[in-house]
């Protein structure tokens, strides 16, 4: 190869070196700029499907009836997701009519709490209203009665703020067995607000809210102002087909104990549900739907409660 080529070669490799690096110095110059990515956690939603799906997991447990190992199941495996949730677990054991009681509350810190969230966890030992006379001794699934508010209450555990008004989560035991020989209704609310020095702002119990027809009917007992709070909220989030905006039913509940020791409460509650108290009350009669529009409902109420001063 002469000098000549040599150094029309040699031209040829610049002109292309000059090409490529033009090409990447205009590619960089009109580049989007680089977005910083933080790492903050994305708020978490209330999950249907995962509180149905705890719905389902209570019931596989058998008859959560006091006494029996479904009860004792049930209460470990509540200790144990209210633990990975980050609260704190303590039991409240008390006795009423010689029968032992185990109330669960969960707890963020130590602060008092100015919002108790409530759900009895026990079920029915007897299907008394089921319409086959030959069933009426079996015990009742409780997947509606007694699971929909426990898995309300546990997914509510997973997805409340931590800067959220001070609030205990309370489980409360052996409130289903009234009007059988030797038990009565609702002892384990009784033994929390007769034995626990507490006055939170607000009391809210919620029970049978999982039907998949939800008619949730305002409780005739209950505070009005705060249960006219919790409609509203509803109705923003457009459940007001579910949080029925009139007074139906007046009942005795895990709320009635709080209301008689002065302390404002509200009795969330859909008493319209045909498998009350029979073998039929079954997961398959729960939806995710009806679940997540009172857990959604709780967490915009929540949200407006502010810090005491």
């Amino acid at each position: 190869m002469n000098k000549r080529a040599v150094t029309l070669y040699l031209t040829i490799i610049g002109i292309l070196l000059l090409l490529v690096l033009g090409l990447y110095a205009v590619s960089f110059a009109t580049r989007e700029p680089a977005v910083l990515i933080q790492n903050t956690p994305e708020p978490v939603a209330f999950d249907g499907f995962r509180a149905l799906a705890d719905v389902q997991t209570q019931v596989d447990f058998g008859p959560r009836i006091p006494g029996t190992e479904g009860h004792a199941k049930i209460r470990e495996w509540i200790r144990a997701e209210l633990e990975s949730a980050d609260w704190m677990v303590e039991v409240q054991q008390a006795e009423r009519m010689g029968h032992p009681i185990y109330n669960i509350i969960a707890k963020r810190n130590s602060e008092a709490p100015q919002v108790i969230l409530g759900a009895h966890y026990d079920t029915r030992m007897y299907a008394d209203q089921d319409p086959t006379p030959g069933m009426q001794a079996m015990p009742v699934p409780g997947a509606n009665d007694g699971a929909s508010g426990v898995a309300v209450l546990l997914e509510l555990a997973r997805t409340l703020p931590k800067d959220s008004t001070p609030i205990w989560l309370v489980f409360f035991d052996t409130e289903d067995n009234g009007n059988i020989e030797g038990w009565d209704w609702i002892l384990g609310s009784r033994a929390f607000a007769e034995e626990i020095e507490i006055a939170p702002r607000a009391v809210v119990i919620v029970d049978m809210i999982g039907d998949a027809d939800l008619n949730i009917f305002l409780e005739k007992n209950s505070n009005k102002e705060i249960r006219a709070e919790i409609w509203s909220a509803a109705e923003s989030l457009g459940y007001a087909d579910k949080f029925i905006n009139q007074e139906k039913f007046s009942m005795l509940d895990d709320h009635t104990p709080f209301l008689e020791a002065g302390i404002p409460a509200v009795d969330i509650i859909d008493f319209d549900y045909p498998y009350w108290h029979t073998t039929q009350d079954t997961p398959d009669k729960v939806s995710a739907e009806s679940l997540k529009a009172v857990g959604d409902t709780l967490l915009k109420w929540i949200a407006g409660q502010t810090q005491p001063q």
